[in-house]
């Protein structure tokens, strides 16, 4: 009976055996696969890590492309302001020139009535009209 008794020990010794051993590789099998999630997800982090720094990169770009067309623009508007007032100062001295050209036409027509007062000699040496 005790022979009995230890046969049937040792097959469930065997059995716990076997049991412990399949899930022993059963866990060893599962930590692979945690192993390959593991590095997969590393791979992941990895693009996505490079991903996210040409983002950052391809952003200061536009920063920067926007800084310099803000520079621009404010050279245009200031280049604009420039020409308008260049526009006004030649509208004024447009005005100018143009009182200017009615005074000297009023002063050029008062010295033909003053000199048609007087009588010039013609062109034979006589004298006519006024005499002196």
């Amino acid at each position: 009976m005790v022979a009995g008794e230890v046969r049937a020990l040792a097959q469930r010794s065997a059995e716990a055996a076997k049991e412990i051993k399949s899930l022993i590789d059963e866990s060893v099998d599962r930590v692979g696969q945690g192993t390959q999630l593991v590095d997969s997800a590393g791979k992941t982090m990895e693009e996505l890590v490079t991903a996210v720094n040409r983002v950052t990169e391809l952003m200061s770009e536009i920063a920067s492309a926007s800084n310099e067309q803000s520079r621009g623009i404010e050279q245009v508007a200031t280049a604009v302001s420039q020409m308008d007032l260049v526009t006004q100062q030649n509208a004024a001295l447009v005005e100018q020139s143009t009182g200017a050209t009615a005074a000297l036409e009023d002063q050029a027509n008062n010295l033909v009535s003053t000199v048609a007062f007087f009588e010039l000699p013609d062109n034979r040496g006589t004298q006519s009209g006024f005499a002196g």
